[in-house]
């Protein structure tokens, strides 16, 4: 569905991209994850086709992004911003009803676009939200409506900048269980989350990125390793089974229970 190609991307001389492929198809729920300053937002950016890469392409269905035009890319991709600002006095109707935007090509909504928004609010918990001016909400309520509006997009890849980061226990799985049904039905994610439990819960691979590199990208055994994470995100951890479901489940190591580490990172390396 989507396919990036030895990617860098440079600003205000910093390589913050550096020399990044992955490939996610058709029904692939795909996290990346990494610690702060790491490139993901950047790299999403890139793939959603807001920033151009320095070197390296990007194809989506076998095009190159670039030669898409951006009512052409909005009906193949939705994209969930880490930071959502709406000042004017929009309700959430209005807000969610927005992502049928490529869809009307000039005409005003119809019945079914109606009912498509309808249905989205009431996926994410929101249809009695509905006449609320959105400025008014929370910032989890904020989330779910622009969680609708990527829904009532109706492209088939999505790419979720921390979608789950502003949510409560309940609607963080939902959200991701949101993204799960999509690729079931042939679409796909890419979802940019700090929660690695939640990662290894939904996703079929995990990519961790570090520096600006992709360091590790695969099945969430195969990430989530003590070794890795802990040089990585700089903390002690350890990765055991889910009592319930057998996943990865990353545990922190109290200070108490380690020795100071001495000395900086060690040289992690692209997989």
């Amino acid at each position: 569905m989507i396919e990036a190609h030895a990617l860098k991307y440079h600003a205000d001389d910093r390589c913050l991209i550096d020399g990044v492929s992955l490939t996610v198809n058709a029904g692939d729920v795909v996290a990346i994850a990494g610690p702060n300053g790491a490139g993901k937002s950047t790299l999403l950016n890139l793939l959603a086709g807001d920033l151009r890469p320095t070197t390296g392409r990007i194809l989506l269905d076998g095009v190159p992004l670039d030669r898409l035009r951006a009512g052409d890319l909005a009906l193949r991709r939705a994209v969930l911003r880490q930071r959502v600002s709406v000042t004017l006095p929009f309700t959430t109707f209005e807000v969610a009803l927005m992502g049928r935007a490529p869809h009307l090509r000039g005409r005003a909504e119809g019945l079914a676009d109606i009912a498509i928004t309808q249905d989205a609010l009431a996926q994410t918990d929101m249809a009695p939200f509905a006449q609320r001016l959105f400025p008014t909400l929370s910032g989890g309520e904020q989330t779910r409506a622009s969680i609708a509006r990527v829904l009532v997009q109706q492209a088939p890849l999505l790419l979720l900048d921390e979608p789950t980061a502003a949510l409560d226990l309940c609607h963080q799985h939902a959200a991701l269980r949101l993204a799960r049904a999509i690729a079931r039905t042939g679409g796909a994610a890419i979802i940019v989350l700090h929660d690695l439990n939640l990662a290894a819960a939904y996703a079929d691979r995990i990519g961790i990125l570090y520096q600006g590199r992709l360091v590790a990208m695969g099945a969430p055994w195969d990430v989530l390793r003590p070794d890795l994470l802990s040089e990585v995100y700089r903390v002690p951890v350890s990765v055991v089974p889910h009592p319930y479901t057998g996943a990865p489940l990353l545990l922190t190591i109290p200070d108490s229970l380690t020795s100071d580490r001495q000395g900086g990172m060690y040289d992690v390396q692209p997989s």
